[in-house]
Parts: structure tokens; C-alpha cells; sequence
């Protein structure tokens, strides 16, 4: 496995695990509210695409075999003064972070992420921040795993209307 800058090369295979990630976080929404349409790959890449654009960000793509088997999208947010905040300077965010199916349990989302933080330190980033859909226990452990906490925390109760 090598882990190398996007191009797009892999453009189809990225959007494709965009796509696949979305599919797991619909499966485990008890809420069902996250869906997948069909026009969802296509509209997520370009949203991520903009992001990257837009925030100092990077793309670093898992390859085995000339093959996509992980991707990971992080991006720079600037910070702004603060009246509530002591040490914000720049911050990095991982706003995607996937790994396919059969390549999980072989330390791929480990290099991305490291490759992830390399960057970030270069750019000064103080923190890293990482949205988890709340149960999506697979991904939570692996950032616990990899020295990361709750920071902030979401509640949600589903309202019955009738």
C-alpha cells in the first residue's frame, strides 16, 4: 500500500467511496433521516472539492494494486478572533475519512490519518477536529484509539408528530 495526493486519476473511485460511506451511515441511522440519492456522489464531491479549495486543504488517496482503498479529505479552518476562545489559531478538520470495506483492519485509516496530521503540523494547525455520526461506534473507536477525545457532543431526540 502507498499513500499519495489525489488526482484525478481516481476521480470515479473517490466518488465511489464518498458513496460507500454515505451507504454505512444510512445503514446505522436509527432516525432515517440520512438518505442516498441517486445524484449523491456527484454532489458530495463537489461540495468536498470546494471545501478543499477553499481551506488549504489535501486529499490523500490509499492505494493497493492501482486500486482506491481509502481516502481521507482534511481541510484548514482559519481562525478568527474570539472573544471565548484562549489559543485559536489554525485548525485542522478532517471532513472525510473512509476505507473500504475489505481493506478495513489493516492500518489503512492509521496512515491516512498520520499523513493527515503531518500536514496539519506543517501548517500550524493547533487542533483537529473530526465530526462522527453519533452511532457510528466503528468510526468513534478508531479515533479514540488514535488519541482522540469528545470535545463537543450533539444530543437528538426523534419527536413523534402526528
Amino acid at each position: 500500500m502507498k499513500i499519495i495526493e489525489y488526482n484525478e486519476t481516481y476521480i470515479e473511485e473517490l466518488k465511489d467511496l464518498l458513496e460507500e460511506l454515505q451507504e454505512y451511515i444510512v445503514s446505522i441511522d436509527p432516525y432515517h433521516f440520512n438518505i442516498l440519492k441517486d445524484d449523491y456522489k456527484e454532489k458530495i464531491y463537489l461540495k468536498d472539492m470546494e471545501e478543499v479549495k477553499n481551506n488549504e486543504g489535501k486529499i490523500y488517496l490509499a492505494i493497493y494494486e492501482d486500486k482506491i482503498i481509502g481516502l481521507i479529505i482534511g481541510v484548514i479552518r482559519k481562525a478568527e478572533n474570539s472573544f471565548d476562545y484562549e489559543r485559536l489559531h489554525n485548525m485542522g478538520e478532517v471532513i472525510e475519512l473512509i476505507v473500504t470495506k475489505n481493506s478495513r483492519k489493516k492500518r489503512v485509516g492509521y496512515e491516512l490519518l498520520n499523513k493527515m496530521e503531518e500536514y496539519f503540523k506543517e501548517k500550524k494547525c493547533y487542533t483537529i477536529n473530526i465530526d462522527v455520526f453519533g452511532y457510528n461506534e466503528i468510526g468513534k473507536n478508531f479515533y479514540f484509539k488514535n488519541g482522540y477525545h469528545n470535545r463537543m457532543m450533539t444530543v437528538s431526540k426523534k419527536l413523534k408528530n402526528d
